[in-house]
């Protein structure tokens, strides 16, 4: 059954309920953004002076400089910082984590990420087998305690799981309300709608430095944020904002959960007419026949994948795509590092903007497949300038393709994680875009753990990942078009996605012998369909008066 088409116009579609639900889920990315790039602030470096080896670090050993009256600390180890982001005190400068104990920092940042790759994984699946609403409100259960347990944590070994945990929790929630907002759209709605989500993530990002200013100490920054996720609670009080998925429930046949969430969107939506409500009975009427008798609950596993045909190699596809995105993001920002720290920050922050906007205007008109190609030649383009020609570029020539890189890459991130939950189908598109996250979190942990290798590697790194964009462009090509079209249900429908030729003509498909505009006027398909429904319904229920009068009769 085609649930875009057949069920969810008949309930009010986009109505007016709908769209506040939406953008009800628009709000908690502030947050999200704000615990997710806070790692940039505890981690950020001060100019330090160390009186310790000088193996690592910009250590000075006993030298002596200009020491200016701002100096905020001098630790009894022989250490003093001068914070030079928007914290006076993060945990580098908590644990002194300069010279031969810089290390843990590049650790601190893999584990966090680790916990946003195992968040992601696991309440991706929680999602497909509990439900969107549900799993929300585990992670948000998740969330708070940990939130709470990093802020009071006391050693730095004890800090690193804590901080892990939350991240796992901050990303259930991230993927529940994405599964549930792109669910909710229409198919002409979910990319506007996907993007202003985007929009709202940069707005947290750009607000996390006053905020960070503000509170001045890490600890409180931590605490800040945990309270702003506790505001998140009334997603799970008031069930009105943040209900299940309808889509969800019909795809593992809870009907009388699906009926019951469908006549809240109808009453919500205003759709109260005698004819809108017929066509509600008639809907519930043919759900009833397609899934006759009494239908168990079907839930499926990640591990479902790999018995398809298209879905796995279009999932395998985009999260490849996606890897690069995030992986190749730092060989950009590397080149931004000439500027002070809050320049970079912001530079990021601009172009992810500009990819949202430019992601609105060109997917609208040219599809998802056209556009992500594109996206994906112009990032690997910037790469191999930056790799030829570094020493050959100006300095502002550097940081305007770095700049674009950027732009670009962010762009491939988005586009190939939402057209990753166009073609999964419901049954299995949290755990499938779990995945696909958790491998952008893969890519996003390269820099720091090239960093734990004292940045070895990192030329080899930067070429394997451009001559990767290449193979991604070839790969792109394979993948379907879903522009405009209803998101797939279950398995069958997600292999049914094909690939169409990248420069298609709107009668391409049209057969010569045959006039696919001209139908007979006396044909309804809705009220053929309701017949065979009420046929079915009828000889049902003459089959149990006839199978009572018998059991009767042999009674008697």
């Amino acid at each position: 059954m085609d649930f875009d088409a057949n069920v969810w116009p008949l309930v009010g579609g986009f109505g007016r309920y709908t769209r506040m639900v939406a953008a009800a889920t628009w709000l908690p990315n502030v947050v999200l953004a704000m615990g997710f790039c806070s790692e940039l602030m505890f981690t950020a470096l001060p100019s330090y002076r160390c009186q310790g080896k000088a193996s690592r670090g910009p250590c000075t050993g006993n030298s002596s400089w200009d020491t200016p009256g701002n100096w905020s600390q001098y630790c009894p180890g022989g250490l003093r910082y001068q914070p030079q982001g928007w914290l006076n005190n993060n945990i580098v400068t908590q644990w002194d984590l300069v010279c031969d104990e810089q290390w843990k920092v590049s650790l601190e940042q893999i584990s966090y990420l680790i916990g946003w790759l195992v968040g992601y994984i696991i309440f991706g699946s929680l999602s497909d087998r509990l439900g969107r609403r549900t799993a929300f409100i585990v992670a948000f259960l998740m969330a708070l305690p940990f939130g709470v347990a990093v802020s009071f944590a006391p050693k730095y070994f004890s800090f690193l799981p804590l901080r892990a945990g939350f991240g796992a929790a901050l990303a259930g929630i991230f993927i529940c309300f994405y599964v549930a907002r792109l669910e909710l759209c229409s198919p002409s709605n979910r990319l506007m709608v996907t993007m202003i989500a985007g929009f709202f993530w940069v707005a947290g990002e750009l607000l996390l430095p006053g905020l960070a200013v503000l509170c001045s100490d890490w600890r409180v920054l931590q605490g800040s944020i945990t309270g702003s996720i506790l505001l998140l609670g009334i997603y799970w009080c008031g069930r009105t904002l943040f209900p299940e998925s309808p889509r969800w429930l019909l795809a593992t046949q809870q009907l009388e959960k699906c009926k019951h969430e469908l006549y809240r969107f109808a009453r919500a939506n205003g759709v109260n007419s005698g004819e809108d409500i017929a066509g509600q009975d008639a809907i519930f009427t043919e759900i009833d026949s397609v899934w006759e008798g009494y239908p168990r609950f079907r839930y499926y596993s990640i591990c479902s994948i790999f018995g398809t045909r298209l879905i796995w190699r279009n999932a395998l596809i985009l999260g490849f795509t996606a890897f690069i995105g995030c992986g190749i993001r730092p060989c950009f920002a590397r080149n931004l590092k000439i500027f002070d720290s809050y320049i970079p920050y912001f530079l990021q922050g601009g172009s992810e903007i500009i990819a949202c906007i430019l992601i609105c205007i060109c997917v609208s008109h040219c599809g998802r497949r056209s556009v992500l190609l594109l996206f994906t030649i112009l990032t690997g383009f910037c790469s191999l300038l930056l790799l030829a020609l570094t020493q050959y570029l100006f300095v502002k020539a550097s940081v305007v393709i770095s700049v674009l890189g950027s732009l670009f890459s962010h762009g491939v991130v988005m586009l190939s994680v939402l057209y990753a939950s166009e073609v999964l189908p419901t049954v299995l598109r949290g755990s499938g875009l779990g995945f696909i996250m958790g491998v952008n979190m893969l890519g996003r942990a390269a820099l720091p753990f090239i960093e734990l290798q004292h940045k070895s590697g990192y030329f080899l790194y930067h070429v394997v990942l451009s001559s990767f964009c290449v193979l991604s462009v070839l790969s792109i090509l394979l993948l379907p078009e879903t522009k405009k079209k209803s998101l797939p249900e279950t398995l069958k429908q997600g292999d049914s996605l094909r690939r169409p030729p990248l420069l298609l003509h709107p009668t391409q498909d049209a057969v010569p012998l045959l006039i696919p505009d001209k139908t007979r006027a006396d044909y309804d398909p809705d009220s053929y369909a309701q017949l065979a429904s009420s046929t079915k319904k009828m000889i049902r229920s003459d089959k149990i008066t006839s199978q009572n009068w018998r059991v009767e009769q042999n009674s008697d």
